[in-house]
C-alpha cells in the first residue's frame, strides 16, 4: 500500500498519542513511532511536524528541553503535559465520532 501523508488535523492527536504511551521523544522518534504504528501507511513530514510541535508546545499540551544523546548530539525532546492528556482525551473522542459518522455515510451510499 502506498504511504499517505498523515491525515489533515490528525497529527496533533497522533502526536499526543504516541508521547502519552512512549514517553519523551525527540521529533525523529515521533516521526518513527507514528510510521511504525501506522505499519509504514502514515507519513510524517518534517515541514509538517515540527509547526505542529510549535503550536502544541504554544497551546501547553506539551513541553519541550535540549538534551544530549549518546550519540553527543543535541536533541530537543517532547513530552505531554497534563493539559495535553486532557486534550488527548477530548480529541480522541472527537475522532471516534467524525470516523463513526463517516462509516454511517460510507454504509449508506
Amino acid at each position: 500500500m502506498r504511504r499517505q501523508d498523515a491525515l489533515q488535523g490528525s497529527l496533533p492527536l497522533l502526536v499526543l498519542k504516541v508521547l502519552a504511551r512512549r514517553g519523551p521523544l525527540h521529533g525523529y522518534g515521533i516521526t518513527a513511532q507514528i510510521e511504525a504504528l501506522s505499519a509504514e501507511v502514515l507519513r510524517v513530514e518534517e515541514g509538517s511536524l515540527y509547526p505542529a510541535l510549535y503550536r502544541m508546545e504554544e497551546d501547553g499540551w506539551i513541553k519541550a528541553k535540549w538534551t544530549t544523546t549518546e550519540n553527543n548530539r543535541r536533541a530537543r525532546v517532547y513530552e505531554i503535559t497534563a493539559k495535553g492528556k486532557k486534550e488527548l482525551e477530548a480529541a480522541h473522542g472527537r475522532w471516534r465520532a467524525v470516523t463513526a459518522a463517516v462509516d454511517l455515510v460510507l454504509e449508506q451510499a
